[in-house]
């Protein structure tokens, strides 16, 4: 067995990816702390040829250092906007249709192995703060919930493991079902 080249690989360029048919997922990102967070969202986010992603309140914006490190470049490839108010982001997704959903650990939860994917749905996926999780503001206007289900001592997850877990899973069933 051997690895293979970066050129065996044969990414699409960015042009290229720009053209392909987007995975019918949005996220947003709530109050996020840490750019590096952020930046690994954009290289989940370009891997699964998501639609877009909204950067919402004090979430980092590119072209940021650490955003930059983690990205790799993804952030030239995945569309994205800023928002001050998570609140507007959501409406706005709703306005056109997209099916709204914290992923987030509350009392009126999908857990993330019962979630199914609808043909002809486009989803918007929220992920909180590092410490406060979604906001309040959000968790009112959201469609549902998913949980990631978790069986260790620690209360959650590090949201770029969570973010790519969940994103996986839309995109596999999206893809393949």
């Amino acid at each position: 067995m051997r690895k293979l080249s970066l050129k065996e690989l044969n990414r699409p360029s960015i042009e290229q990816f720009k053209t392909l048919e987007k995975a019918p997922v949005t996220l947003v990102l709530d109050n996020i702390r840490s750019a590096l967070n952020v930046g690994a969202a954009f290289r989940t986010a370009d891997a699964f040829t998501l639609e877009k992603i909204y950067l919402c309140g004090i979430t980092a914006t590119p072209p940021h250092r650490e955003i930059l490190k983690t990205a790799i470049g993804a952030t030239e490839s995945v569309e994205w906007a800023y928002e001050k108010n998570v609140a507007a982001a959501i409406r706005h997704l709703k306005g056109r249709h997209y099916r709204v959903l914290a992923v987030e650990q509350a009392d009126r939860r999908t857990l993330l192995q019962d979630v199914r994917v609808e043909a002809g749905q486009k989803y918007a996926l929220v992920f909180g703060n590092e410490v406060e999780g979604v906001s309040e503001e959000a968790m009112a206007l959201v469609d549902g919930c998913i949980e990631v289900p978790q069986f260790g001592t620690k209360h959650s997850l590090n949201i770029a493991v969570c973010l790519g877990i969940v994103v996986w899973e839309f995109f596999r069933q999206w893809k393949y079902a």
